[in-house]
């Protein structure tokens, strides 16, 4: 049996302790996605959605304005019944795969699947997209 040496055990200590630090750094960087998003476009980010960055930059680029987009594994039902007790004014009716509110000048659009734009991926979690377009 191999004994490992005692600097080795310092090494894995380390690199357990980096991994930690990255996903406490994740998890931060994801309530900050929330709270900006709050701050800059006024709408409250549903309870417990994941920022996805890549999505709000792509969608950024596509209305030039201001973007955050978070998923959660929550059913679009559920999403939607939060933004209208919110007081978000519902753009037409809620459907299967899709929802839509307003606030102001900000649009609330909930979908299930949704189309990840870097792969091109059916993705099953329920997209939430906060956007308020450039005027």
């Amino acid at each position: 049996m191999a004994r490992t040496a005692p600097h080795d055990n310092r090494i894995r200590k380390g690199k357990a302790l980096k991994v930690k630090s990255l996903v406490a750094t994740l998890a931060l960087l994801a309530t900050l996605g929330a709270a900006q998003a709050e701050e800059k476009l006024g709408v409250t980010v549903y309870p417990g959605a994941k920022h996805d960055a890549a999505t709000s930059n792509a969608v950024k680029e596509m209305v030039g304005g201001e973007a955050a987009c978070f998923t959660t594994a929550d059913p679009i039902a559920k999403v939607a019944a939060f933004y209208k007790a919110q007081g978000l004014k519902a753009i037409g009716e809620a459907g299967k795969e899709s929802a839509m509110f307003r606030k102001g000048g900000v649009d609330v659009t909930i979908q299930s699947p949704w189309m990840d734009m870097k792969t091109g991926a059916m993705m099953k979690t329920t997209l939430v997209s906060i956007v308020k377009p450039a005027r």
